[in-house]
């Protein structure tokens, strides 16, 4: 099995494991990805933790992973980007394969657009004032657009509220505008670095949907591809 660090929030630990299905090719439930889900929307906030000296999620994020590995995990993936400023430290001590999607991002962003790209990127303040993407942006030859305070505070945080308040139709609006913005500021495609982001944006046009690099779907990808190399591991 794959354990999941999920609840951060609900709705967005339901859209990756959709992915998963999505991505996994079988023919029968028997080929499906078998996954382990934790979802505990009582983590503490991440964004409270990284900017208002909230309480830390690092004590419930071990203490989940710990849970996932006792129950039988054979790799570990966690579906929230701003949580990923922990991921060192929860793979600290761990053993089992535990893919970032940070770098599964950012490595379908070189796919997509090529080196040299500049990278617009939908987060949280927190994702952003962490820096958590500009070495692996950096890493594949591909520059950070960041958005503006402004965009972050009128249309990407509100949007992602709207999400976890179970309002993804809502949100849309504020989210192409967000993508617009950072268009024409030069970017030459989008980064979803937010697992509420893609969830506003079913309804956007395909056109800007192509623009885009969902973090979810790519995450989703790399626990299919990982749960394919585990089972190619395994003795005859």
């Amino acid at each position: 099995m794959i354990g999941v660090l999920g609840g951060m929030g609900p709705l967005a630990t339901v859209d990756f494991f959709a992915k998963v299905v999505a991505a996994t090719d079988a023919q029968d439930d028997a080929g499906h990805v078998p996954l382990l889900i934790h979802s505990d929307p009582r983590i503490p906030g991440r964004p409270a933790a990284l900017l208002q000296g909230g309480p830390s999620p690092l004590p419930a994020l071990m203490a989940a992973r710990d849970r996932l590995i006792a129950a039988g995990a054979q790799g570990l993936v966690m579906a929230c980007n701003t949580a990923h400023f922990w991921h060192a430290q929860l793979c600290e001590g761990c053993a089992l394969p535990f893919p970032s999607i940070v770098d599964t991002a950012c490595a379908q962003a070189l796919q997509t657009f090529g080196r040299g790209a500049r990278i617009g990127l939908v987060a949280t303040r927190a994702t952003l004032a962490t820096h958590l993407f500009e070495a692996a942006l950096q890493a594949r030859g591909l520059t950070l657009v960041a958005p503006s305070n402004a965009a972050l505070d009128d249309w990407i945080l509100p949007a992602i509220a709207l999400v976890k308040a179970g309002q993804p139709r809502q949100a849309g609006p504020l989210l192409v505008q967000a993508i617009r913005a950072m268009q024409a500021d030069g970017a030459d495609g989008i980064v979803l670095a937010c697992t509420e982001a893609p969830l506003a944006l079913q309804d956007a046009p395909q056109a800007l949907q192509d623009l885009c690099v969902d973090s979810t779907t790519a995450l989703a990808q790399a626990t299919v591809a990982l749960w394919q190399q585990l089972q190619a591991a395994r003795p005859a």
